[in-house]
């Protein structure tokens, strides 16, 4: 390694505007995916999704890939959904799909947005769409506080591990999957940095190594990519 330029690696693709602009400050980054999201497409999932449009319903996305998987079927419909999600890049997306007010609340972690939809005192039930690898937080707390939850699973996680020769001053990690498909096939030397986006990815992280592990101060990928350059600036 250079002692004057700082490698690290980011587990999924980023914006080409960000990794120019760590360039511009010593800071190379390599992009690298380590698992792939693939809709689920069968006659029955359509069915739920396109059924699911039809109703008014409160309805939760904890990912932009269950965000994706259910705009597949939009078909220019508007839904009376009171929305409620994770993440600002989800936010945003949502927001630009289904209107400026779709979104009625929005979280950092699974387990706080469930929080705020219970404190919600009309909502006794909740569509929640996700994928097949879905944690259980949200769910559980829901039901603890009496609200039905429908889920339906439109999206499956896959695995596509590589193995990384380079050694890295840094490696961004964004979901536990991710974790889990990077150190089925590689090792990381003790004084690399970890970064997390979040307290589940920082504990997947936690039963591979003993390395520092940093976790996002805000949820979303461009913020966590920022939080290394700070670091490492």
């Amino acid at each position: 390694m250079q002692q004057n330029k700082i490698n690290i690696l980011s587990t999924r693709p980023l914006n080409k505007s960000l990794v120019h602009e760590a360039k511009a400050v010593g800071i190379s980054i390599d992009e690298l995916s380590f698992i792939d999201t693939e809709p689920i497409q069968d006659i029955a999932t359509q069915q739920e999704i396109e059924q699911a449009y039809l109703q008014s319903s409160t309805v939760v996305f904890t990912s932009m890939n269950a965000v994706d998987a259910v705009l597949a079927w939009q078909d220019g419909q508007q839904p009376d959904w009171v929305i409620y999600c994770m993440g600002n890049t989800t936010k945003l997306l949502l927001k630009e799909n289904f209107g400026e007010h779709s979104v009625a609340g929005t979280a950092s972690s699974a387990a706080e947005l469930a929080e705020l939809i219970a404190e919600e005192s009309d909502i006794d039930e909740v569509i929640f769409f996700c994928g097949e690898q879905r944690r259980d937080e949200l769910p559980a707390i829901l039901r603890s506080k009496g609200i039905e939850v429908h889920e339906i699973i439109v999206y499956e996680t896959i695995h596509t591990p590589h193995k990384v020769s380079k050694d890295y001053h840094a490696i961004l990690f964004y979901s536990p999957s991710a974790v889990s498909s990077f150190f089925s096939n590689n090792k990381v030397p003790a004084q690399t940095i970890l970064f997390a986006i979040g307290n589940t990815t920082a504990k997947t992280i936690q039963q591979y190594c003993n390395n520092t592990i940093i976790i996002g101060k805000e949820p979303g990928k461009e913020e966590l990519v920022r939080q290394a350059m700070d670091y490492f600036t």
